[in-house]
């Protein structure tokens, strides 16, 4: 008994017709009845009646269905698992991610990711949460980590939350620390101070404004515009003060002041994403997994 030959069977039991047959497996008909032919020598039984304009299934015919589509379905999984595999020897995996996740989460679980699968090309796409929600939905990204809320809920997208995370207060060590206590700083102490801030799109600079306003200020930009490695060099000028992750600010070494923010402070929850009507590659599950496993 041949696989092929199992799938030529189910082709005609589904269709009842040889020709029809032979055009959905493509091979010429009179090879499709050949192979019947010698299928039903092999089982000592006739699969199916032959009447002119009807084909209908014996009793061995029928017997034999369930379980040749069990076969052919287990033969499909089994070739899915097996490039599952391959695709952890090679292939790339389209990771989206906020910069400050680049800065901070990311360098430790994507050098365990390529230590462990050195044929997987990582590619990365910085940007705010906006912009990876919109590249996730257009299929160009397989995860992305974002910040939620989303900045528009997608019923499209399915969200894991990553962590949660605190923000603080860095400063230049050759200023003032920001704020009257020596170990804790308000959100109402950054009035009056000049703050570094991220450019327009960025989830951190939405956050900080917001809770600026909600303590009943707007807050004063000494600068603005940056990303996350640039904020943080500004800040070591002596520019200003800002709030970034806890993460970010514990890489930056010691010529930073880091400040933690007094109860109840700022946080953010970091999710990681991916389309919905869409399973993610082999490799990008297994970073996924890395993810979730790592997250502090």
């Amino acid at each position: 008994m041949q696989f092929q030959q199992l799938q030529y069977f189910v082709a005609v039991a589904e269709t009842r017709h040889f020709t029809r047959a032979a055009d959905l497996v493509h091979v010429a008909q009179p090879s499709l009845s050949q192979q019947i032919k010698a299928l039903e020598r092999e089982l000592g039984a006739d699969l199916f009646l032959r009447a002119r304009g009807n084909i209908t299934l014996t009793d061995a015919g029928e017997a034999l269905l369930p379980l040749a589509r069990r076969i052919l379905a287990d033969a499909d999984t089994a070739r899915h698992e097996v490039q599952e595999l391959a695709q952890l020897r090679s292939g790339r995996v389209r990771l989206g991610a906020t910069p400050s996740l680049c800065t901070g989460l990311l360098p430790d679980v994507l050098r365990a990711f390529h230590d462990r699968y050195p044929g997987i090309r990582l590619l990365i796409e910085e940007g705010g949460s906006h912009d990876l929600v919109r590249l996730l939905a257009r299929g160009a990204l397989d995860l992305a980590l974002v910040v939620l809320p989303l900045p528009t809920p997608s019923p499209a997208l399915t969200t894991v939350e990553l962590l949660r995370e605190d923000l603080v207060v860095v400063s230049s060590p050759d200023a003032p620390r920001p704020g009257r206590a020596a170990h804790t700083v308000r959100v109402a102490d950054l009035e009056g101070e000049r703050l570094v801030m991220f450019r327009h799109g960025y989830d951190l600079r939405e956050l900080t404004v917001a809770a600026c306003r909600a303590e009943g200020f707007e807050p004063d930009f000494a600068v603005e515009g940056g990303e996350m490695d640039a904020v943080l060099g500004f800040v070591r000028a002596g520019l200003g003060v800002a709030v970034v992750p806890r993460m970010v600010a514990s890489r930056s070494g010691r010529d930073l002041h880091v400040t933690p923010l007094a109860r109840p402070g700022l946080h953010r929850t970091i999710a990681l994403a991916h389309r919905s009507d869409v399973a993610p590659p082999r490799a990008a599950r297994e970073l996924q997994r890395m993810l979730l496993a790592e997250s502090p």
